[in-house]
């Protein structure tokens, strides 16, 4: 007598800087649940809340996908980016015609932009030290 669990149509990853979202897609209500807490709770701002669904309007699929996601590394707007990127790659697998539309809007294409690394005998990565002439 095992219960059934809801089927997973796909799992992606997605990633922006240092931060790396797991996603577990599955048909459903439009439930969005990040690392155990509600979407609404975790992504305070609308801004944020704009990025992770803005695959779900690109395809006109908002409330049809169940999305359980957990995001780490980074800062919160790094993880927004990360899950729309996850759920983006998602989406693909549960149905390859999405492919098109959303590569068009840019969402399967990882945001390469990361911290320029600090040089030695400098203060950052391009500020230096005060010249000083005497």
């Amino acid at each position: 007598m095992a219960t059934k669990k809801a089927e997973i149509e796909s799992i992606a990853t997605g990633r922006r800087k240092t931060a790396i979202a797991r996603v577990r897609l599955s048909k459903g209500s439009g439930k969005i649940t990040v690392n155990g807490r509600t979407f609404e709770e975790y992504f305070p701002t609308t801004d944020l809340r704009l990025i992770v669904e803005a695959p779900f309007k690109a395809i006109e699929g908002v409330g049809q996908y169940d999305v359980i996601a957990l995001c780490e590394g980074g800062g919160v707007p790094g993880q927004a980016g990360a899950l729309r990127h996850g759920i983006s790659r998602a989406l693909i697998q549960a149905d390859e015609n999405f492919r098109a539309i959303l590569k068009k809007a840019g969402f399967l294409t990882r945001d390469p932009r990361m911290k320029e690394r600090k040089k030695p005998g400098q203060p950052g990565a391009r500020r230096r030290f005060q010249f000083s002439k005497r």
